[in-house]
């Protein structure tokens, strides 16, 4: 299990020329918050067009790198197109309020994890109630719920069950599962 944000600023290197073909500016999402793959960096400003791999072409996603399939894999999209994404899209992930049905807040967005091998689907939200609680009690791990219909992942707040309030786990908890998996 890996953290999205680990991957942000990670070189993208080409399996059979080992080229360097950019680095990881962000992550694009469908309408279910399914990684669709990722968006690399641009060197131009005010660019007309993204550069994007497609989660499908991505063949690793270690520590240090991300290996893609080759070279065509790199394509472009108006960043109009990139509705849903962790940092730059017209809705963005990172920040989003996590709400309870019975409207309780349990944070916002800080991070997302999911198993780079198994799919692409979000297995937990890390939270944050802010800079000072960070300090003072440390971020939260929710587990994404197991039924991907009890969760509304919607444009200005993520709403979850009211049972998710008793699931939150500090982040320490959660980081314990990476050894496990």
């Amino acid at each position: 299990m890996i953290k999205l944000q680990q991957l942000i600023g990670l070189p993208v290197i080409v399996i059979h020329s080992g080229k360097l073909v950019g680095t990881v500016k962000d992550a694009w999402f469908d309408e279910h918050w399914m990684l669709k793959g990722i968006i690399l960096d641009s060197a131009r400003w005010f660019a007309a067009s993204v550069k994007i791999v497609e989660w499908s072409n991505v063949l690793s996603c270690g520590e240090d790198t991300v290996i893609i399939a080759d070279e065509d894999a790199i394509v472009r999209m108006k960043p109009k197109q990139l509705l849903r994404s962790f940092y730059t899209g017209l809705v963005k992930l990172k920040d989003l309020p996590v709400m309870t049905v019975q409207g309780l807040q349990l944070g916002r967005v800080s991070d997302v994890y999911f198993y780079p091998n198994q799919g692409t689907q979000i297995v937990g939200y890390e939270l944050t109630d802010g800079f000072v609680s960070d300090l003072m009690e440390g971020r939260k791990w929710l587990k994404a719920p197991s039924d991907p219909g009890t969760v509304l992942l919607g444009e200005d707040a993520i709403i979850v069950p009211a049972v998710s309030e008793a699931e939150l786990e500090p982040v320490a908890a959660s980081n314990s599962m990476d050894r496990e998996k």
